[in-house]
């Protein structure tokens, strides 16, 4: 048999260790035996107490018997027998002016003697007197003081310690075995209790996150939740949430990459096809039809829009946000432009620009017209069937964008900035806004849900402060 590495040995040796289970069978005999010797101490001392009284108790029946023999005298052989039998050495009486020898000692008494008061003793007193007992020297004697025969009468009672000693540590061991027994027993139960209700869930909760770690995205690996309302049923089910919060994200987010390249394919191929369209326009521009003449300005303009959002999406999808280019815009203008675009020929829903001709704004002109667009179609659409007004007012500080539509649900108000999830239309993308938001961004303002309600929503561009003229 081959001999095994001592490292390895110690490192199995250190990963037992670190296991919780075997950690709380070791604490769990620790606490017990703990708990085992503090119920011990008084025990021992009720056991010393109890071996001394009966002592004393002997010596005092053979001080009695004396009380028959004349003159309280008996002879040696029998004085010897009543000492063995009370398993004494020697038996006397204290009173205030004198001391009797009642059974004196059949040789001479030498040796280290510790003196005891029976009538004195307090109960941690007797506690240590048992510990010191243990531990006490070989060859001692006791000198044990109890009641005597009458009132201020005191009988002292001279006896060998070895065979308490000896007691005492028998019935130790004793107790110690029964406590080990005790303790191992209760450790197995407590053990399979907590393996079964903390050890094992922890287990499978640790291996879930671990796994979790080397997988984010796995479906097949995830925890699934629990009906224990404990701390560790709230923590499972706490990662098995987030679990699915972030696997949800992973997908999503590839996705997203995936969308990415296919509109990065698609928009790099329609904007050589508005480059080809924009030749034509420019053909068209020679044209001498005066409805031509009238339409080609705003078919340039719309084209040139159009190659400027495919680059600014494919930007977008580097996630690059389009840079702004901040100066005064006419907001009544771009307003109307963009309600051409964003209403079209919707029979349902009309429009009201409430600002006035003349009022500028400091901003980005195609970033204002798209965020303006996207939030009037988006009004327009909500209101295709229903019917409506779309209102446009503020100042030079923000723009508001009100509508009499049946307001936003309560999913997509939840969600509302965020791509792909505030749509409230089943062929809705949810990036218009989010989008949007970006965008007002990017030129240092901001975009927000003023209020929703069945009567209608409204929206507000805050628009960035305009610098001071030179």
């Amino acid at each position: 048999m081959p001999l095994r590495n001592p490292d390895e040995m110690r490192a199995n040796r250190r990963g037992l260790f670190d296991s919780l289970s075997v950690r709380l069978f070791l604490v769990t005999i620790g606490v017990i035996l703990l708990i085992e010797f503090i119920i011990f101490l008084p025990s021992a001392a009720n056991y010393r107490e109890s071996w001394l009284n009966e002592r004393v108790q002997a010596a005092r029946i053979a001080a009695l018997s004396l009380e028959a023999a004349p003159s309280r005298m008996v002879s040696e052989e029998l004085s010897n027998d009543l000492l063995r039998r009370a398993e004494v050495l020697a038996v006397a009486e204290l009173s205030e002016d004198m001391r009797e020898q009642i059974l004196p000692p059949s040789m001479p008494l030498e040796g280290p003697m510790k003196e005891i008061d029976m009538m004195a003793e307090s109960y941690f007193g007797e506690i240590g007197e048992t510990l010191e007992t243990l531990t006490a020297p070989d060859g001692r004697m006791l000198v044990i003081r109890g009641m005597g025969s009458g009132e201020g009468r005191v009988l002292e009672v001279i006896l060998p310690e070895a065979p308490l000693k000896q007691g005492l540590t028998a019935y130790a061991g004793r107790i110690l075995i029964v406590s080990l027994i005790v303790s191992i027993t209760a450790a197995m139960l407590i053990y399979l209790l907590l393996i079964a209700l903390v050890v094992r869930p922890i287990q499978r909760v640790t291996q879930a996150v671990i796994q979790f770690r080397q997988d984010p995205g796995s479906w097949t690996r995830r925890l699934g939740p629990t009906s224990r309302r404990d701390e560790i049923g709230r923590a499972q089910n706490a990662l098995a949430d987030m679990e699915e919060a972030v696997s949800d994200s992973f997908r999503q987010r590839e996705r997203l990459a995936q969308l990415g390249e296919a509109v990065a394919k698609i928009n790099h191929d329609l904007r050589n096809t508005l480059a080809t369209a924009q030749l034509a326009s420019d053909a068209l521009s020679t044209s001498d039809d005066p409805r031509v003449q009238r339409a080609v300005p705003r078919l340039e303009r719309a084209l040139e829009r159009a190659i400027g959002l495919a680059s600014d999406t494919l930007r977008y999808g580097r996630s690059s946000t389009p840079v702004a280019r901040l100066q005064m815009v006419r907001l009544a203008e771009t307003m109307s432009e963009a309600a051409m675009e964003g209403v079209g020929d919707s029979d349902q829903v009309s429009f009201a620009n409430e600002i006035g001709a003349g009022m500028t704004g400091y901003g980005d002109p195609d970033h204002l017209y798209r965020i303006a667009a996207n939030l009037i179609r988006n009004a327009a659409e909500a209101m295709d069937e229903t019917g409506g007004t779309i209102t446009v007012s503020g100042d030079p500080s923000y723009i508001d964008f009100a509508d009499t539509g049946p307001g936003l649900p309560k999913r997509a108000q939840e969600n509302l900035f965020k791509p792909f999830a505030a749509s409230s239309r089943r062929d809705g993308t949810g990036l218009g806004l989010s989008l949007s938001r970006d965008l007002a961004r990017a030129m240092g303002g901001e975009l927000s849900l003023v209020e929703t309600t069945e009567a209608g929503t409204r929206f507000r561009l805050t628009l960035p402060a305009a610098p001071p003229a030179k």
